[in-house]
């Protein structure tokens, strides 16, 4: 089964400075028929404004990924981390028991979007942590590059392991090719379009669209350009 999902219809809060695109419920906007998909709580596609961005706050009880898809995102936090990540790299923190960060776009004439993903742990009141990755945009030339997995999934290559039982996959698929992916019996799938679009099983897919899958075989077909996507495979 898929559920295609309209950018169009997904929620917005634009505050001058930021203009986000809310997956689910956040902030302003509020469905109580949409609150989450699986583990899967928040996927914010938030575009950043230069020289502004998201003051010292405070998480707790989460799983947190950041997907940088166009500029500079500078990251800072209470356990002393500070970075500074561009285009196609990514930032996970597990908050547990409590993290406080900040996220700014620090350049002076380009705008930072990237993605924020919430993840809801399989424990409360875990240890915090924070790591980034710096991938190349081309490690997910067609072919699905694994971004994050589950601790428990020893066999998984993903660098970012957080405390759910999910898989993580970005890719950009060329112009004309087409890319298969398999969502197993009791598992289901949440993807985005990045950048770009594509036809998944016959149903097209433009930028910021998304859908969800259950026990499906899926096969994108991107367009005349470069079909940028995300998905995250997970349990029931």
């Amino acid at each position: 089964m898929i559920r295609y999902i309209d950018s169009k219809k997904m929620g917005r809060g634009v505050h001058g400075w930021l203009d986000s695109h809310f997956h689910f419920s956040f902030a302003e906007y509020f469905n109580p028929a949409n609150i989450n998909f699986g583990v899967l709580r928040v996927v914010n596609d938030d575009i950043v404004q230069p020289q502004t961005g998201f003051d010292m706050h405070p998480h707790r009880d989460m799983e947190i990924i950041s997907y940088v898809v166009e500029g500079e995102l500078t990251h800072e936090d209470s356990h002393g981390n500070r970075r500074t990540l561009t285009r196609g790299q990514s930032q996970y923190m597990s908050a547990g028991t409590g993290i406080w960060h900040s996220e700014y776009n620090l350049t002076r004439d380009r705008d930072l979007r990237f993605l924020q993903i919430w993840i809801i742990p399989d424990k409360k009141n875990l240890k915090p942590n924070y790591g980034d990755y710096r991938f190349e945009v081309e490690d997910r030339r067609d072919r699905w590059m694994p971004l994050a997995a589950g601790v428990a999934n020893a066999n998984s290559p993903a660098p970012i392991k957080i405390h759910a039982d999910i898989n993580a996959y970005a890719t950009i698929i060329s112009p004309g090719k087409t890319l298969d992916f398999e969502v197993e019996s009791r598992r289901q799938a949440y993807i985005v379009q990045i950048e770009g679009n594509s036809m998944l099983n016959g149903i097209r897919l433009a930028t910021r669209d998304a859908a969800e899958a259950i026990e499906e075989s899926l096969t994108f077909a991107a367009g005349d350009e470069d079909a940028h996507l995300l998905i995250i495979e997970m349990a029931f």
